[in-house]
């Protein structure tokens, strides 16, 4: 571990506005509290939510950091008091608080995972966010089985790349939806039994000549709210993380009382310490071994340097992307 006068670069957050507010500053190097790690940061993953926070709509929680960065992998640099995992050299990624794009960043160590057997430290880097995501709200509290109906919105996304992979390697139907062929194709081949282009087709036809979805991840909100509840079959749970067309619209619950349908719904960051440490022991039993046997793997889009957020940034926001995005922050 670097001395604690030792300085280190980041991207920080200039003002609020688009990718060309991110800015290279230095900072000093954190030094790890309690139960906390600190890696030196290898790769850090790029996500909606810290174009979010650079937008200024996506405060970080209570004591974290105000550096953009919600995942990275890496090499653990200095271990704090009551941890008893870690060693310093361990190669690990984690969910972070904040503070990714940085060449240090401090975590609470039970929210990082060992990288799989057979990853390197850039694949690693696209784990936490996604999957942390994906595992809590596809599997906890949408509860999907083996055998059931899976429509997931955003399938060529970060996000939607991992649960296809991850809802059917645990035996259930997927169904996404796309916004072209090219992308369509490249859902099919992650394990997605209809990719369905929401410019020419329109889902919920699809899904109700299924019989219905059983479980929906969205993140477009706005007018796919009733369609969605439409496109469910009865029972049906529809699981919002993210309202990239507005939290906003009228709805008939009639149908949520007559068809027996939950909705619900949650994001990541404002929970408890405790509760992602759950979530990281599960992903650890559940998906770790399935990453290790290379039957599932993340989709990598793109690389750009540390010092070129703002591009990476830029090109996550065309949504012309493919899996995702990536900053190689050190060596």
């Amino acid at each position: 571990m670097p001395p604690q006068s030792h300085m280190m670069r980041v991207i920080e957050i200039a003002k609020p506005g688009g990718p060309e507010v991110l800015t290279p500053a230095s900072r000093a190097v954190p030094v790890p509290g309690e139960g906390e790690i600190v890696i030196r940061v290898a790769y850090a993953g790029v996500n909606r939510p810290d174009a979010l926070q650079r937008a200024g709509a996506y405060a970080p929680p209570p004591g974290a950091s105000d550096l953009p960065g919600l995942e990275a992998s890496g090499v653990v640099a200095a271990v704090g008091p009551g941890v008893g995992r870690w060693r310093e050299g361990d190669r690990v990624c984690a969910l972070l608080p904040g503070g990714g794009y940085a060449e240090y960043v401090a975590t609470p160590s039970v929210h990082a995972l060992p990288v799989p057997e057979g990853l390197d430290l850039r694949a690693a880097a696209c784990l936490p966010e996604t999957f942390f995501t994906v595992w809590t709200n596809v599997f906890d509290r949408g509860g999907l089985t083996a055998g059931e109906r899976f429509l997931v919105h955003g399938g060529s996304s970060g996000i939607g790349t991992t649960a296809i992979q991850l809802a059917a390697a645990r035996g259930a139907r997927v169904f996404t939806t796309a916004g072209s062929d090219d992308k369509c194709n490249a859902c099919l081949k992650l394990g997605a039994e209809r990719a369905i282009n929401y410019r020419e087709e329109d889902f919920v036809a699809v899904l109700q000549s299924q019989g219905g979805a059983n479980v929906i991840l969205d993140m477009v909100g706005g007018d796919y709210l009733p369609r969605n509840v439409r496109a469910l079959a009865d029972d049906g749970r529809l699981v919002q993380i993210a309202f990239l067309s507005g939290p906003k619209v009228e709805l008939n619950f009639a149908q949520v009382m007559t068809r027996r349908l939950t909705i619900t719904g949650s994001t990541l960051r404002p929970q408890s310490v405790a509760a992602k440490a759950r979530i990281a022991e599960a992903l650890e039993r559940e998906v770790w071994p399935l990453l290790a046997s290379g039957r599932i793997t993340p989709v990598i889009d793109s690389e750009f340097p540390m010092d070129r957020a703002a591009e990476a940034h830029a090109r996550m926001e065309t949504s012309q992307h493919v899996g995702k995005i990536v900053l190689k922050v050190g060596g």
